[in-house]
């Protein structure tokens, strides 16, 4: 009976280490253009409550550095 039980316990911590593994993805980060200074003719508009601003069909997201196109 005692060997049952301990079978079952190395069973049981050997199979809670599998459940403990996780995926990672890596991606190479993308090549961010950023604009220093949008054109008079930009448009302000709100997606889902963000402010972005509209020019040339493409959308731009204000940061730090100046503005940066995003998708929306």
């Amino acid at each position: 009976m005692m060997r049952y039980l301990v079978y079952t316990l190395v069973l049981v911590f050997a199979l809670s280490f599998t459940s403990c593994a996780s995926r990672v993805v890596v991606k190479e980060p993308t090549s961010v253009t950023v604009v220093k200074k949008l054109p008079r003719q930009y448009k302000v508009v709100r997606v889902k409550g963000k402010r972005y601003y509209f020019f040339n069909g493409k959308h731009y997201r204000k940061t730090r550095r100046g503005y940066v196109f995003v998708r929306v």
